[in-house]
């Protein structure tokens, strides 16, 4: 966890500065506001940084037989590209293979918006969920995978509004036995 060391005025003033650099005015009626607006959006666009993740799993192991795949589909997630600070705006496909222990259903979610909500390209994105799904519940295997458009490549540059990106990361089982690994892409994509 990472703790703010430059006070809130300051970040303010660094938008104000901006709003003014890029040609507008920062004190008309509409953008007096936006500075401080601005700086609470980019915390809790970026608030991954700043939680705990025992804290945000609370306990929400149980013990299980289970030992069939579970998987938690279209997960939406929104996260800001590191090379633009653009927003990647998308959707995860979780799964995994208990080994005697499952994850509480809500807390899947919460780990993707935990690594979601930070600078990110969504290659390592994908791998963190998957590497933390691991280590949480030791699963027999894990796969992710995450589709996403990424407005980087929509409103500037390139402009190709209907290209998205996926990426898929699997572990265990899902990376050494094709059968497993295929009934995850079959299901996924029902």
């Amino acid at each position: 966890m990472t703790t703010n060391t430059i006070s809130p005025d300051i970040l303010e003033t660094y938008f104000t500065n901006l709003i003014r650099d890029m040609g507008d005015d920062p004190h008309r009626e509409g953008m007096q506001k936006t500075p401080r607006r601005a700086l609470k959006a980019m915390r809790f666009l970026t608030s991954g940084y700043r939680e705990d993740l025992t804290t945000l799993i609370n306990d929400a192991i149980f013990e299980s037989r289970m030992d069939e795949m579970v998987i938690v589909k279209d997960i939406e997630l929104y996260s800001l590209c590191e090379h633009h600070l653009l927003p990647f705006i998308g959707k995860c496909h979780v799964a995994y293979l208990p080994n005697g222990k499952v994850l509480g259903l809500s807390k899947i979610a919460r780990i993707v918006d935990h690594f979601a909500k930070r600078f990110q390209i969504q290659e390592n994105l994908t791998q963190q969920i998957a590497d933390c799904l691991q280590t949480i519940t030791n699963a027999k295997g894990v796969g992710v995978i995450i589709e996403a458009n990424h407005l980087c490549m929509m409103m500037r540059g390139v402009s190709k509004q209907n290209a998205s990106m996926v990426t898929s990361v699997m572990r265990g089982c899902f990376r050494d036995d094709d059968r497993t690994r295929s009934e995850f892409l079959n299901l996924v994509h029902k």
